[in-house]
C-alpha cells in the first residue's frame, strides 16, 4: 500500500524550505540550513546525489564549483573525499542524507529530491542507497523527482513512502499536451506533484482533478505566495536577502 491520506495531509501541512534555511553565512543544502528552518518550525526541501562509493549526500549541482572550491564533480569522489570539502563561504561540509535525518529526527519534515542520471546503473544504485537511508526513519519524510522513472522505481519498491513528481513548464512541459503531462504522472505514479510557481494557475488543474496533492517551488515574493495559495498549493519557499 502507498503513503495514506492522513500522512500525505501531514506532509503538505506546513510550508518548505528550499534547501533549507540558507544565506550569508549560511550554505544551501547544508546542516546549519537545517538547523535554522528547524528553528522556524518549517519542512526543509534539499536535493542528493550519489558519492563515487554509494553514499547519499546532500548537494543539488552535479559540479562541485559553484558550492566548493573544487572543480569536477561530486560523483566522481568517494564519501572520504567529500568529507574534506567546505561549502563556499562556511565551515560547513556538504553532509550525508543519514546526518540530515538523524538532526531532523521526528521534528522537521524532509521533501527528498533526487537528481537523477542518465546512466539508469547510477539512477537504480541512487534509489537504492536513499532507500536504505530512509529505513527505520521516524520523522516524516518523501521523496520527489524530475525522473519519472525515479517516481516510479520508489512506487515499486517503496511503496509506503510518499513519492511526488516534480514538473517545469519551462523545462519542456510548456509544449506537452494535457494527455502527455497525464501520461507521465501515470507512468510515474506520484502520490503528489511539485510544480513551478511561475506555471500557476495552469499547472494546478491536472493534479487537483486527480486529486493529488501540490506544492509549488520556489517561492520568493508575496505575489507568488498568493498564486499558491489561490490555487491551494502548499509552498517550498526561499527566503529573500
Amino acid at each position: 500500500m502507498g503513503a495514506t491520506i492522513a500522512v500525505l495531509n501531514d506532509l503538505t501541512a506546513r510550508p518548505y524550505a528550499h534547501r533549507g534555511l540558507h544565506g550569508a553565512d549560511v550554505p544551501e543544502n547544508s546542516l546549519a540550513a537545517a538547523r535554522a528552518a528547524m528553528a522556524q518550525g518549517v519542512g526543509m526541501e534539499c536535493d542528493v546525489r550519489l558519492s563515487r562509493d554509494g553514499v547519499v549526500h546532500v548537494f543539488h549541482d552535479a559540479g562541485l564549483g559553484r558550492m566548493t572550491q573544487r572543480r569536477g564533480r561530486l560523483h566522481a569522489l568517494d564519501a572520504a573525499k567529500i568529507a574534506t570539502l567546505r561549502l563556499k563561504g562556511s565551515a560547513e561540509r556538504v553532509p550525508r542524507l543519514t546526518e540530515l535525518l538523524a538532526l531532523a529526527g521526528g521534528a522537521m519534515p524532509l521533501l527528498i529530491e533526487i537528481k537523477s542520471s542518465r546512466d539508469p546503473h547510477i539512477r537504480a544504485q541512487l534509489c537504492a542507497a536513499v532507500a536504505q537511508d530512509l529505513e527505520g526513519h521516524a520523522g516524516l519524510v518523501a521523496v520527489m523527482s524530475f525522473d519519472p522513472l525515479v517516481v516510479r522505481w520508489f512506487a515499486r519498491h517503496r511503496p509506503h513512502l510518499p513519492r511526488g513528481l516534480v514538473v517545469s513548464r519551462g523545462k519542456g512541459w510548456r509544449l506537452l499536451a494535457w494527455w502527455r503531462e497525464l501520461w507521465a504522472i501515470l507512468r510515474a505514479r506520484p502520490q503528489f506533484i511539485a510544480c513551478d510557481v511561475g506555471d500557476l494557475p495552469g499547472a494546478a488543474a491536472l493534479p487537483a482533478r486527480l486529486r493529488l496533492p501540490l506544492f509549488c517551488w520556489t517561492v520568493r515574493t508575496p505575489a507568488e505566495h498568493d498564486r499558491a495559495a489561490r490555487s491551494r498549493a502548499q509552498v517550498i519557499f526561499e527566503e529573500q536577502g
